[in-house]
């Protein structure tokens, strides 16, 4: 397979919950009003150190999207997803950027955001983008 190489990133940053490998920097946070299956998530305008897989149609709370899943390339888990294509006018903000499931990430301060039994669990989608 060859060797690994990862791009280090310095300030606030998140990283995979599993193996520490770096995802992104706070400052490259778009929103974190959105929401997933497990919890809270964050929307990114760049992510580095993950792999982008197959395009998929998925229905989320806001309508259709074109969505990619994302994987950490230091251990291979699902940290979220790429927002390929919207195609409500109002969503096309998102086209390009990408999500990160709180659950599955820790914060700059290592901490970890962990599923609670009154998480929301309707949808994976944003419930008001404009909220930060």
């Amino acid at each position: 397979m060859g060797r690994l190489f990862l791009i280090s990133l310095e300030g606030k940053i998140y990283s995979c919950k599993h193996c520490q490998t770096h995802l992104a920097l706070a400052d490259n946070i778009v929103s974190k009003a959105f929401h997933c299956r497990h919890g809270k998530a964050y929307l990114f305008s760049k992510v580095v150190n993950v792999t982008v897989g197959i395009k998929e149609e998925r229905l989320m709370m806001t309508g259709m999207h074109t969505v990619s899943d994302i994987f950490c390339v230091g251990c291979g888990s699902i940290v979220g997803w790429k927002y390929e294509a919207a195609y409500d006018k109002a969503q096309k903000y998102k086209e390009g950027k990408f999500i990160l499931e709180r659950f599955k990430v820790s914060g700059p301060d290592g901490s970890h955001y962990w599923v609670t039994h009154d998480t929301h669990m309707g949808g994976s989608d944003v419930d008001d983008a404009n909220e930060s």
